[in-house]
């Protein structure tokens, strides 16, 4: 078999369809998010991020960077080891017990990314209770799919965000059977939010564990940032709680939080912890200073909302498109794999703003859209820019305009 050749015509199969992922090389300000410098040929300019997970833009604040300099000033680059051999650092530690606080937990416990605690908790819970079935929401994300399928648990998939579907498929099982019920709070796509106190009216119904995705709701909502479940008040409900470090805190990381034995049990049998070298110092104290300050700052949550209502409300009187949720996260829709492509690259070559086309199989085909997140750092003018410039290609654009 040529390989060589194999590889370029899946690739070429990519460009063709316009799902051809191209990184842009950018070079983030530091104290001056959302700017960042775009390297392409040779020459640099100046770009406006509009699709970063940052969404606080806590990754450039001074507490977090004087929390990683001290830290590295004080041990060094690397962990040194896996969490088991030597790789616990006291920052760690302090860093578990800052996100047990957060959730109302009695423990938690840290993973290299979001992704790998997904992939190795519920692929460990799912693994190692004898008997477990898995109900999986329709639009889970792939780390959490990944998990159960590595599990081999017999699972069940039921219909997004609906309580009632999950009460039924749940109500075919044996009475008997351990179960594990795994949802997110905000879906990072769309941007809908969970109806979670229902979901968990059911869960607690069938004696079914819960195991809840916060990775795109820690930081954002409720008044200490511990996500959906703390603004709702059911963090005590919820069995496991699943969080990022990578997004709202602006580091770097993935955690659960749930019992002690819960969370002991994930450490002692989960090969993706096991195994891993642990995150570095440096990276677990910026992460806890983060925390810490979000605990107590409302500031960047309140701008943050405003930035998203005037950029909906701006959308909205230039007549674009967009995906209605009561979420941070503004999805403009484009429905087409090589236009959402053009529009992408017209605005970060003519505009200087950066907006990353999502396509299949991030999104189902049909559904390519601009996914839009307004940090709290986006100005006033910022939001102008983006909504004329989208307003001149779906208004002069004929590509655009067969898209709206």
């Amino acid at each position: 078999m040529n390989f060589e050749d194999f590889f370029e015509d899946k690739l070429n199969g990519l460009r063709e369809a316009g799902n051809y992922r191209v990184f842009a090389d950018l070079e983030r300000h530091k104290g001056n998010f959302p700017r960042a410098t775009r390297y392409r040929d040779g020459e640099t300019s100046e770009v406006t991020v509009w699709c970063s997970n940052d969404y606080l833009g806590m990754g450039q604040h001074p507490a977090t960077l004087a929390a990683m300099h001290e830290a590295l000033d004080k041990c060094g680059a690397g962990a040194g080891g896996t969490r088991n051999i030597s790789g616990t650092n006291h920052y760690h530690v302090l860093l578990e017990q800052e996100l047990a606080d957060l959730h109302g937990k009695e423990d938690a416990l840290l993973f290299t990314s979001g992704y790998v605690s997904n992939w190795a908790a519920l692929g460990t819970l799912a693994a190692r209770v004898p008997g477990i079935e898995v109900f999986s929401d329709a639009d889970n994300h792939a780390s959490m799919i990944e998990g159960i399928r590595h599990s081999r648990a017999p699972k069940h998939i039921w219909k997004h965000n609906d309580p009632e579907d999950l009460d039924r498929v749940l109500s075919e099982v044996d009475p008997a059977t351990p179960k594990l019920v795994a949802f997110e709070s905000v879906y990072s796509m769309d941007g809908d939010i969970c109806p979670m106190r229902e979901i968990l009216d059911v869960c607690e119904k069938h004696g079914a564990l819960s195991y809840l995705d916060e990775v795109h709701g820690v930081g954002l909502y409720g008044p200490r940032g511990g996500g959906i479940a703390e603004r709702e008040g059911l963090m005590d409900r919820v069995t496991v709680i699943e969080g990022t470090l990578g997004k709202a805190f602006g580091v770097m990381g993935g955690y659960i939080a749930a019992s002690r034995n819960l969370c002991d049990f994930v450490r002692s049998f989960a090969s993706g912890f096991i195994f891993t070298t642990a995150l570095s110092p440096a990276l677990a104290a910026g992460a806890a200073a983060s925390i810490r300050y979000l605990k107590e700052s409302d500031f960047e949550r309140q701008r943050q909302r405003r930035n998203v209502r005037m950029l909906r409300e701006k959308l909205d009187a230039s007549g674009i498109p967009h995906m209605h949720n009561e979420s941070h996260i503004v999805p403009v829709v484009v429905g087409d794999a090589k236009k959402c492509k053009f529009i992408s690259d017209y605005l970060l070559d003519n505009h200087g703003i950066y907006v990353q086309p999502i396509n299949y199989p991030t999104v189902p085909e049909g559904t390519e859209r601009l996914r839009i997140t307004p940090s709290p750092l986006h100005t006033t003018a910022d939001i102008d820019a983006l909504v004329g410039a989208l307003g001149e290609l779906w208004s002069h654009c004929a590509l655009a305009r067969a898209v709206a």
